[in-house]
């Protein structure tokens, strides 16, 4: 009867999550949602080179296409060079090619993997990037106040917004085991543990058919299990060792559907925001829970935030990888660095100070 009512309990905690995430998403939509004016007829306004670099397996990609076509017309403009991902390369030499032949702008029309890639060959240098989200989580797209679907308004930021630097991240991956180690980077949340575990168990026909609500079904299933020892380190500080469930390194703190899962996580502040979540048992899980929708301040011990520059974390063994919602392997240890203002962004007017202004205040947690 104990396991029966703790298993509904999870059940009823999920439901709320998945409830507010979408009260969230609606939220969000109306600070993007109006689209942007073409830019004046009379010359003031100087023609753009505009590059798409878009994934083309995407369900809107064929619209978004089109749309982006008719609003470089519309505008004025030379028709847009689009270029496409492919299985053996999802952005890179794309992006490549489109500063080569001196873009004024670069867009990514995709998941939140192709505009993980596209902007980490972006990162340093003035060329704006434009945000097209086509994909499930989007969640760069939310980070940022739009309404993922909106293609129209979208389009119209990418082509007309505001630039506005934002910081990314980049985390070198090492495995002991297998003597392997990749250099990458990322743009909102890289996480080790049980998020890259609900990573790996999302359907993919539940994917297809109701887009960020299949991770809730992963996760409900993964939330049993034994916390892992890890070693961490911030700013080159003492190592602590402790143990979790899972380490999230966030740029920003809006999960799939708008719910802030992480206070006052800016995408400008030049700081990581890294939470340690330990809970033992569903008890724990539900004290997360409670924490995150009722947005209150006071500090639980089974999860911990903390803010820095630099992390470092040691696995006493290999445990699974994520960034941005892409799975990244299994390491036995990681070091992420802050970036700060590496992105010159197109964005809404005024959407970031919006976003900002609804955090809550909350104090790091020391070691």
């Amino acid at each position: 009867m104990d396991t029966q009512w703790m298993i509904g309990l999870v059940v009823v905690i999920a439901v709320v999550v998945i409830l507010a995430s979408w009260l969230g998403a609606r939220r969000l939509a109306p600070r993007s949602s109006k689209v942007l004016p073409a830019p004046p007829e009379d010359g003031r306004s100087a023609p753009q080179k505009v590059a798409f670099i878009l994934n083309p397996i995407k369900n809107s990609a064929d619209d978004a296409r089109a749309k982006l076509g008719e609003a470089c017309r519309a505008a004025g403009w030379p028709e847009p060079l689009i270029l496409e991902t492919t299985i053996a390369d999802p952005g890179h030499s794309q992006t490549r090619r489109a500063l080569d032949a001196g873009a004024d702008v670069v867009l990514a029309g995709g998941g939140d993997g192709t505009v993980r890639v596209v902007t980490s060959e972006l990162a340093g240098t003035d060329v704006p990037f434009g945000l097209v989200p086509l994909g499930t989580g989007n969640l760069l797209a939310r980070n940022l106040g739009m309404d993922p679907g909106n293609l129209e308004a979208n389009i119209a930021t990418a082509l007309h917004g505001q630039v506005r630097r934002i910081d990314m991240a980049t985390i070198a991956l090492e495995n002991a085991r297998t003597g392997s180690s990749t250099r990458d980077t990322f743009l909102v949340i890289a996480g080790i543990g049980l998020d890259a575990q609900v990573l790996a168990d999302t359907k993919d026909d539940l994917k297809r058919k109701f887009g960020w609500l299949a991770y809730s079904e992963a996760g409900v299933r993964n939330l049993p299990g034994k916390r892992k020892k890890v070693r961490i380190s911030i700013d080159d500080g003492p190592a602590h060792t402790v143990s979790i469930r899972s380490i999230l390194f966030a740029n920003c703190g809006k999960l799939p559907a708008g719910i802030d899962f992480i206070p006052e996580a800016n995408i400008d502040d030049g700081e990581l925001d890294i939470v340690v979540m330990s809970p033992r048992n569903t008890f724990g899980w539900v004290r997360i829970a409670a924490k995150t929708l009722l947005r209150h301040s006071v500090p639980i011990p089974v999860i911990e935030f903390h803010r820095g520059r630099k992390v470092r974390v040691v696995a006493h063994e290999p445990m699974g990888t994520q960034l941005d919602g892409d799975l990244s392997g299994d390491v036995t240890s990681l070091t992420v660095e802050v970036q700060p203002g590496a992105l010159a962004v197109r964005v809404h007017p005024g959407t970031l100070e919006a976003i900002e202004a609804t955090a809550y205040p909350y104090e790091a947690d020391e070691f």
